[in-house]
């Protein structure tokens, strides 16, 4: 669900130190609290603004509602697996991977004044990005210890994609071109599988994680 992040530059930390505290004035409102029941947590019109902020390809002026339902759900559902993930330290990330994430963050935009300009067209400063990047490698690592560590791929599983998926697909993606062997495509498709399992087990994951906590929409978006 999210992906790894690499460093991408020194500077581009620097940068992010000179965000403008002068940032333009969001008016707040409480949207939602998710309550799983060892804590509840509020997240405010500010947080899916910030969300929107962060996808470089979202425009920021004026949000659809349909948009800002969508970011809505995917807060809900990274709250209620931070709640969970937080209750394991041992998994917090360091100060290197959320420089590494900050770096890759800011490598997404086209540049860093366009990176400087959305921030702070919403009034998201240098400390809230760093704790967003933050909860999104802790929500990670959870993922990771919790279901990447116990997925297993059978040589069955990986013969019958071979057969019924991946060798349709090149065909017809790539007329003409030699099919590789399953001996050479073994390593995509233990990656594909793995990927789909644990997209599959995290959503069951957040599926029952949603039945059981408490949400409670206080202004509708």
């Amino acid at each position: 669900m999210y992906k790894a992040l690499r460093l991408a530059g020194p500077g581009i930390l620097v940068l992010c130190l000179c965000l403008s505290v002068q940032a333009q004035k969001v008016v707040d409102k409480m949207v939602a609290t998710v309550d799983s029941g060892a804590r509840a947590d509020l997240i405010t019109y500010s947080d899916l603004l910030w969300q929107i902020a962060l996808q470089p390809d979202t425009p920021i002026e004026n949000p659809s509602s349909a948009e800002l339902n969508r970011v809505l759900n995917l807060l809900i559902n990274q709250r209620l697996i931070f709640q969970e993930a937080d209750k394991l330290p041992t998994i917090a990330p360091t100060d290197k991977e959320i420089g590494d994430a900050l770096g890759v963050l800011l490598s997404n935009f086209p540049s860093p004044a366009e990176f400087k300009r959305r921030a702070d067209a919403v009034g998201l400063t240098t400390e809230q990005i760093r704790e967003i990047v933050r909860q999104r490698l802790v929500i990670e690592k959870y993922l990771d210890f919790r279901f990447r560590s116990f997925v297993v791929v059978t040589p069955q599983e990986v013969a019958d994609y071979y057969r019924d998926a991946y060798v349709p697909r090149f065909r017809r993606n790539a007329p003409g071109r030699i099919v590789p062997t399953l001996e050479e495509a073994r390593a995509d498709i233990e990656h594909t599988l793995t990927e789909s399992k644990i997209e599959a087990d995290t959503d069951a994951f957040i599926e029952s994680a949603r039945e059981s906590a408490e949400i409670t929409i206080l202004n509708p978006v």
